[in-house]
C-alpha cells in the first residue's frame, strides 16, 4: 500500500481513473517479476553451486551482469504517455457520461444535459481531491484555444443564414445595447451594494465592480446551445437569445479589456472613452473581415481539390481555426471571426467538394462540437472542487439578483422599443422566454480566471460559480415546463420542398420590385443587389465547373436531393431513390453548353427544369392523418392506405401530364349541330 501511494501521490499528478490504471498495472507487473525470479535457469542457479567455487562463480557472474543485462519482457514508464494518456481518457469520460444520459430517457426528459455534466464533474473533482491529488483546472488558454472554436465553428458554419438577416436589428439591439446596460447596471448596483458598512466589501472600487459586471452579464453561446436545442423551441426565439450570445463576444471583449487597463491606471479622461467606444469597432469589424479573408481563400482552394478528395475536409477545419487564432492575436473577437468564415465559406465550399467529403465535414464538426462542450461543463465541475474560493453572502447573494433584475428590465426595454420597427411584434411570452433564457457559462468563468488581483479574484469566481450554477441548474431545468405551461411555439420539423423555394423567391423579387417603385432602398433592394454580384463576379471565382452558372432552382433541387439521398441511404432504402438523377458528381464540363437566347439556359437545363417541376409542383393533395390528442401513435392501415392512394393519383397525373406535353391528336369530325327554332303560332 506504501508503494501504491507514493506512485499516486508523486509529482506526476495522475488523476483519479490514472491511479486505478496503474494499480492495476502495478499488480501485473508484481507478477510478472515473481515468475521471472522463480523461473529455472536464473540468477537463482549460480546459487546451488558446490562451496569451493563459490568465489569463481561469484566473479564470473559479476563479470557477466557487469557486461550483459537481462532482456526487460515488460517496462513502464508512464511519463512517456502521460499527456495524451490523460486526455484520452477525459474524452472517454466524457463521451461515457453523454452516452448513460441518452440511454436512460427518465434523465434526460427531466434534467438537461449540462446539468447533469456539471454533477459528474462535481463527483470526479470531489474524488480527487479526497485522495490528496490536484485536480485540473478549466484554465483560460485551455478553453479559449481548444475547447470553445469546435463550438463556435459548429454554430457558425450550420447558422440559419435567413432568420439571422431578417432579424439582425433585433440580435445587435439585444447584443451592443442589452450588454452595455447589464454591464453598467450590474456594476453600478453592486458598487452601492459594496459601500455597505456590513458587507465587509470596503475594498472594491468602482472600476473592479464594472470589470466584474462586464464577465458577468454575457450570455453564454455554450449554455445557451445546450439547453434550447433540448426543448426545441421556435426558430425565431431560438436566433434571438442564440445570435445575441454570439456577437456579444465583441462588446464583452472590449469592455473587459477597458476595464482591465482603467483599473490599473491613474485616471481615466474623456479621450480614454472615446477610444473605448472606437476599439469596439475595431474588435468587431476587424474579427468579421479576418474571417471573411479566411472564408473566401478556403472557398478558392476548394475549387481546385477535385483530383485529391481526401483532404478537402481538412481544408474547412484548417482555415476556419486560423481565422479564429489570427483574429485572438490582434485582440479582435474571435468569435465573430469564426461566425464570418463559417458563413462566407459554406456556399461555395459545398458546391465543389464531394458529397463524402460534405458527410465528414458535417459530422465531424457535429462530434468535435459536442466533446468539447461536454468536456467543458465536466471541467466546469472539477475547477468547482477545485477553488479556491472567497466566499461572501452579502457579494453572492446581490449578484444573482441583480444579473436577474437587469435582464428582465433590459429586454422589457429593449422590446419596447424594438417592437415599434417591427412587423411581428415579440408577445409577451416572447420577451419571458428571451430573459429567462439569458444562460451564463465558461466563458464568464474563464474571463474572471484572467484576473491577477488574487483577493477579488478569488471572490469574482465564486460568484461567478454561483450565478452559473443557478442560471444552468434553476432556469435550465425549468424553463422546459415553462415553456409548455405557457404554450409557447415550438419548432416545426418540416423540409423545405420546390413549391414553397420558388414562390419565397417570388415574393422576394415581388418586395424587391415594390422597394424599387416606392424610392425606399431596404432590405430585400440590397439583399437583390448582393445576389446579383455574387451570381455576376463572385461565384465565377470561387465555384468550379458549370455550377458557377447554375439557376438558383437547379442549385436548391441538388441540394435537396443530396439531403434525400443520404437519408434513404442511411436508412438502407436505396431502392427507393427518385429516378431523376442531377449532376452532383462534381464532373468539369466536356465542352461549353450552346447558350439560347431566350432563354439563357441550355437546351438541357430546360429540360431538368420541366422534370423538376412536373415531378414537385404538379401533386394533388394528400390526405392528412387523423389527428386525436389523446393517442398519437401512427396507425400503420391508416398510413398504408394513403401511400397506396398517393401512388394511384401521381400515376394518373403523370399520365395526365405526359398527355398535355405530347401532340393532340386529329379530332374526329363530328357533324355539326343546327339549331331550329319554332316561331311562335298567330293568335289570328
Amino acid at each position: 500500500m506504501a508503494v501504491v501511494r507514493s506512485s499516486c501521490g508523486s509529482s506526476a499528478r495522475l488523476t483519479a481513473p490514472t491511479c486505478v490504471l496503474l494499480l492495476l498495472l502495478f499488480a501485473f507487473v508484481s507478477v510478472a517479476s515473481a515468475s521471472r525470479d522463480d523461473a529455472p535457469g536464473g540468477n537463482n542457479e549460480t546459487g546451488r553451486a558446490p562451496p569451493e567455487d563459490s568465489h569463481h562463480h561469484h566473479q564470473q557472474t559479476n563479470s557477466s551482469t557487469h557486461h550483459k543485462k537481462a532482456f526487460p519482457v515488460l517496462s513502464f514508464n508512464y511519463e512517456h504517455v502521460r499527456q495524451p494518456f490523460e486526455i484520452s481518457l477525459w474524452i472517454l469520460l466524457a463521451l461515457l457520461m453523454k452516452l448513460g444520459f441518452h440511454i436512460i430517457p427518465r434523465v434526460s426528459n427531466v434534467v438537461p444535459e449540462s446539468c447533469l455534466l456539471i454533477v459528474v464533474g462535481l463527483l470526479i473533482g470531489g474524488i480527487i481531491k479526497a485522495i490528496g491529488e490536484k485536480a485540473p483546472m478549466l484554465d483560460s488558454k485551455l478553453f479559449f484555444l481548444y475547447l470553445l472554436p469546435p463550438i463556435i465553428l459548429d454554430a457558425g458554419y450550420f447558422l440559419p443564414i435567413r432568420p439571422f438577416t431578417e432579424n439582425m436589428g433585433t440580435i445587435l439591439v439585444f447584443a451592443v445595447v442589452g450588454t452595455l446596460w447589464n454591464t453598467f447596471f450590474v456594476g453600478g448596483m453592486m458598487y452601492a451594494v459594496c459601500q455597505i458598512e456590513g458587507a465587509q466589501l470596503g475594498g472594491v472600487d468602482l472600476l473592479s465592480c464594472l470589470l466584474f459586471g462586464s464577465i458577468i452579464s454575457a450570455v453564454d453561446p455554450v449554455a445557451v446551445l445546450a439547453v434550447f436545442e433540448e426543448i426545441h423551441i421556435n426558430e425565431l426565439l431560438h436566433i434571438l437569445v442564440f445570435g445575441e450570445s454570439l456577437l456579444n463576444d465583441a462588446v464583452t471583449v472590449v469592455l473587459y479589456h477597458l476595464f482591465e487597463e482603467f483599473s490599473h491606471a491613474d485616471t481615466v479622461t474623456v479621450g480614454d472613452a472615446l477610444l473605448g467606444v472606437v476599439c469596439f469597432f475595431v474588435v468587431s469589424l476587424g474579427g468579421i473581415m479576418v474571417g471573411a479573408i479566411y472564408g473566401l481563400l478556403g472557398a478558392f482552394t476548394s475549387r481546385f481539390t477535385s483530383h485529391t478528395r481526401v483532404i478537402e475536409p481538412l481544408f474547412v477545419f484548417l482555415y476556419s481555426y486560423m481565422a479564429y487564432l489570427s483574429a485572438e492575436v490582434f485582440h479582435l473577437s474571435g468569435i465573430m471571426s469564426l461566425i464570418a468564415c463559417g458563413v462566407m465559406m459554406r456556399p461555395y465550399v459545398e458546391a465543389n467538394i464531394s458529397h463524402k467529403s460534405y458527410t465528414t465535414v458535417k459530422y465531424f464538426m457535429k462530434m468535435w462540437s459536442s466533446v468539447s462542450e461536454t468536456l467543458i461543463f465536466i471541467f466546469l465541475g472539477v475547477s468547482t472542487v477545485a477553488g479556491p474560493h472567497a466566499w461572501n453572502w452579502t457579494f453572492v447573494i446581490f449578484t444573482v439578483i441583480l444579473c436577474l433584475v437587469s435582464r428582465v428590465l433590459g429586454v422589457i426595454g429593449l422590446t419596447y422599443v424594438i417592437n415599434k420597427f417591427r412587423i411581428v411584434k415579440l408577445t409577451k411570452k416572447d420577451q419571458f422566454i428571451v430573459a429567462y433564457g439569458g444562460l451564463r457559462g465558461a466563458i464568464a468563468f474563464s474571463l474572471g480566471f484572467l484576473l491577477t488581483n488574487s483577493q477579488l479574484k478569488n471572490m469574482f469566481l465564486t460568484a461567478i460559480i454561483t450565478v452559473i450554477f443557478f442560471t444552468v441548474f434553476v432556469q435550465g431545468m425549468t424553463i422546459r415546463p415553462l415553456v409548455e405551461l405557457l404554450a409557447v411555439k415550438k419548432k416545426k420539423e418540416s423540409k423545405r420542398s420546390i413549391n414553397e423555394e420558388i414562390h419565397t423567391q417570388f415574393l422576394d423579387h415581388l418586395l424587391t420590385g415594390i422597394e424599387d417603385i416606392c424610392g425606399h432602398y431596404g432590405h430585400h433592394h440590397w439583399k437583390d443587389k448582393l445576389n446579383r454580384f455574387n451570381k455576376a463576379y463572385v461565384k465565377r471565382w470561387l465555384i468550379a465547373g458549370e455550377r458557377s452558372t447554375e439557376p438558383q432552382l437547379i442549385s436548391f433541387y441538388n441540394k435537396m436531393e443530396m439531403k434525400q439521398a443520404m437519408m434513404l441511404v442511411e436508412s438502407g432504402s436505396a431502392a427507393k431513390l427518385p429516378a431523376i438523377v442531377s449532376s452532383m458528381q462534381n464532373i468539369q464540363p466536356r465542352g461549353p453548353a450552346r447558350p439560347r437566347a431566350i432563354p439563357s439556359i441550355s437546351k438541357s437545363r430546360e429540360q431538368e427544369i420541366r422534370k423538376i417541376l412536373r415531378a414537385n409542383l404538379q401533386k394533388t393533395r394528400q390526405r392528412l392523418r387523423s389527428y386525436s390528442r389523446h393517442d398519437l401513435l401512427i396507425d400503420p392501415f391508416e398510413d398504408g392506405l394513403s401511400e397506396v392512394r398517393f401512388r394511384r393519383q401521381r400515376v394518373e397525373m403523370e399520365r395526365r401530364m405526359s398527355h398535355y406535353l405530347t401532340v393532340p391528336a386529329n379530332r374526329q369530325e363530328i357533324p355539326s349541330v343546327r339549331k331550329v327554332c319554332f316561331e311562335p303560332a298567330s293568335t289570328d
